[in-house]
């Protein structure tokens, strides 16, 4: 069982490095299931998915849909990644944020003119979801998730889910630090506005309004981006010396 000194993500990440550099795990070796490291490790779904997507970022492990995940061998080069290990601060989170607003603002454009109906219908039981979660005082952390993936694979391009899928739930501030005490009002209420962010999103891809769809994204991600960058802000007067 992991111990939480550091995050289960970084822990189990490393555990998994670990072995890798050993050779236990050697390539070609498929990782344990998902299932299993879950079981091994006391940990959630969540910590796992997560934890897979900082290997894949790694260029340590590949993933092949509905199989699993492979041991690569090691490049001399390592591929383009964002540090999930280090990624605590709120600059770093307002940085992250940053590069969403010009690649998913792009994507929902592209998924407006593009969706099927079978996207729409993704979409629509991810925020279905985050609903429910909202009203049972859960962080609707997986179905926020969901809905910017599917977003992303209604763009048709796989680069963009390539990318996404490399930076995992890194994606949501609020899995790295409390952005619910940046909000005025209670948690359940910042969410809410949150998910009626998504739905502007969702109500300019169904309609096929690429422009629409844009800005919706990117207003959502801005909004993200401005609290955080306020309280950033504070925190870094409140750390200045008195003079």
């Amino acid at each position: 069982m992991l111990q939480r000194r550091e995050t289960l993500t970084t822990q189990l990440v490393r555990e998994l490095s670990r072995r890798i550099a050993r050779g236990e795990l050697k390539p070609g070796d498929k990782l344990p299931s998902e299932q299993h490291l879950i079981a091994s490790f006391k940990v959630s779904r969540t910590v796992v998915r997560e934890a897979i997507s900082s290997l894949k970022a790694e260029g340590l492990v590949s993933t092949r849909q509905g199989v699993g995940a492979f041991v690569l061998q090691r490049h001399p080069t390592p591929p383009f990644r964002v540090n999930h290990v280090s990624f605590t601060t709120l600059k770093q989170v307002i940085d992250v944020l940053e590069l969403r607003i010009g690649v998913e603002a792009e994507a929902a454009a592209l998924a407006a003119e593009r969706r099927s109906e079978r996207d729409l219908e993704a979409m629509r039981f991810a925020l279905d979801r985050m609903t429910r979660d909202i009203e049972d005082a859960r962080d609707a952390v997986e179905p926020d998730l969901d809905f910017h993936r599917c977003v992303a694979e209604a763009t048709g391009n796989p680069h963009y889910t390539q990318l996404f899928n490399s930076l995992g739930t890194m994606l949501i501030p609020r899995t790295r630090v409390e952005t619910f005490k940046f909000h005025a009002d209670e948690p359940a209420a910042y969410l809410r506005l949150v998910n009626e962010e998504h739905e502007s999103i969702f109500d300019a891809i169904r309609h096929r309004d690429a422009e629409s769809a844009r800005q919706a994204m990117r207003r959502h991600l801005a909004n993200s981006r401005e609290r955080l960058r306020r309280a950033y802000e504070q925190s870094q007067q409140e750390a200045a010396p008195a003079t």
